[in-house]
């Protein structure tokens, strides 16, 4: 038997492209490719791109014209690129880019072994289809080897909700569920292999409506109660969610099912209802708020973050301050926020832009707002005591670094501790961007 071929994938964006990158990595093992971290070393290189931020082609390009001279030096490497960038501009990377070998969009990752065998046999294949086949059904069973704690686990792909600056909806389809008993068969592997949390993923996760074994279509709050209960599995997270789709027996789920930990990512990008209704998001401020309020009384200690753009089209100093009242209102525990930038094809792109000034001047007040915020959330945990799942060795000797549940990440000595335990931690003080602490005995 030959020595195994190296393959290096490069991640850009969101965790579900991880997790994307990992199923990669499993497709193409009965290949022959194994994992390397070194990408002098490889026989394939995948890019795993986002098409979300700023510029991401360009970033795309410009990372592909450093790896001219791994090619140069190495005749028989083969390039690809994969991900949102590669649905989004398919022909024009060949096109522009002679050294790419192979072009994959997210829904053809189960195809990688064929296209592979194509690229060696000396073509160049570009496969952006959105395929009548649900490609989880094609990739291989995860693999036995030990999991981290920590682990995702895509649930759902795709977005109907057509926000007018998104692109995700062109990039990675219609919404599409998967079905449950191939979702507890994974979750019940990763946890016999070590992972202690597990992360459910979607562009639009709380739309989760998967063929449950009874054949009735599940809700997310219904799959993770059945999540729960597999031995091991300690923790259950979800990311990332829309306002409109957070039912009755999802609210009630985090106040009713102790696994499922006291955090919550729920973006809901400006506070004018104006701007919302350009943005095409079909809930209001008030109605957002109002969901806030409900969470929080299922689950008063529950963390909220969010997303924010500032600088959309049309939206007036007016528009932005309505955005900072509601950012006071909510109370972030952090949040990510941006300036808008065009994305070629979507209905916003085509409308009147803010300058960059402006949007700058916007984005730094919001920023410093947050900061705030998330201070002042760091800082209440001192003295008290956090759960805290160890993940791995902290900086310093003897050190561990983890999560609260309420997703600060935490520091401790050991005392005994090894990543994959939850511990009791006081904490003992709050750091820039961390929480310092003791674990407690018990």
């Amino acid at each position: 038997m030959g020595e195994a071929k190296k393959l290096y994938i490069r991640t850009y964006g969101c965790q579900m492209n991880v997790y994307d990158s990992e199923r990669m990595a499993e497709a193409l093992a009965p290949a022959g490719y194994a994992l390397t971290d070194v990408p002098a070393e490889a026989d394939l290189i995948l890019l795993n791109t986002c098409h979300i931020r700023e510029k991401a082609a360009e970033k795309v390009y410009s990372e592909l014209g450093r790896l001219k001279s791994l090619k140069a030096g190495n005749p028989d490497l083969r390039i690809g690129v994969a991900g949102c960038v590669a649905q989004a501009e398919g022909e024009e990377i060949l096109r522009r880019q002679p050294l790419v070998d192979l072009v994959v969009g997210p829904q053809s990752y189960h195809r990688l072994p064929e296209m592979e065998a194509r690229v060696r046999a000396g073509g160049r294949v570009l496969d952006t289809d959105f395929p009548a086949e649900d490609k989880f059904a094609h990739l291989p069973r995860r693999a036995g080897t030990p999991a981290g704690p920590t682990a995702f686990l895509t649930v759902q792909e795709g977005c109907d909700k057509f926000c007018s600056f998104c692109v995700v909806p062109y990039t990675r389809g219609a919404e599409a569920s998967r079905p449950v008993a191939r979702l507890l068969d994974e979750a019940q592997a990763l946890a016999a292999r070590g992972a202690r949390e597990i992360t459910l993923l979607g562009q639009n996760v709380n739309a989760y409506h998967g063929e449950g074994q009874d054949g009735a279509s599940w809700s997310l709050a219904r799959l993770i109660r059945e999540m729960a209960r597999i031995e091991g599995l300690l923790r259950i997270r979800y990311t990332t969610s829309h306002p409109n789709d957070m039912a009755d027996d999802l609210i009630a789920a985090h106040g009713e099912e102790g696994k499922l930990m006291p955090y919550l990512h729920l973006p809901v990008q400006s506070g004018s209802d104006r701007i919302l209704k350009a943005m095409n998001r079909r809930h209001t401020a008030e109605t957002y708020l109002r969901l806030v309020e409900r969470l929080r009384a299922a689950r008063p200690d529950l963390a909220l973050s969010s997303d924010f753009i500032v600088g959309f089209p049309g939206e007036t100093e007016a528009d932005f301050e309505t955005t900072l009242d509601l950012v006071r209102a909510v109370g972030y525990h952090s949040a990510f926020s941006f300036k808008y930038s065009p994305r070629p094809g979507t209905p916003a792109a085509e409308r009147a832009q803010i300058s960059e000034d402006v949007k700058a001047d916007r984005l730094s007040r919001l920023q410093a707002l947050i900061d705030d915020q998330a201070r002042a959330a760091q800082e209440a945990m001192v003295g008290r005591i956090a759960e805290v799942l160890f993940e791995k060795p902290g900086r310093l000797p003897g050190q561990l670094v983890g999560k609260s549940e309420h997703l600060h990440a935490v520091h401790a000595p050991a005392d005994g501790a090894a990543p994959g335990d939850l511990r009791r931690v006081r904490i003992a003080r709050a750091e820039a961007h961390s929480l310092a602490g003791e674990i407690r005995p018990g």
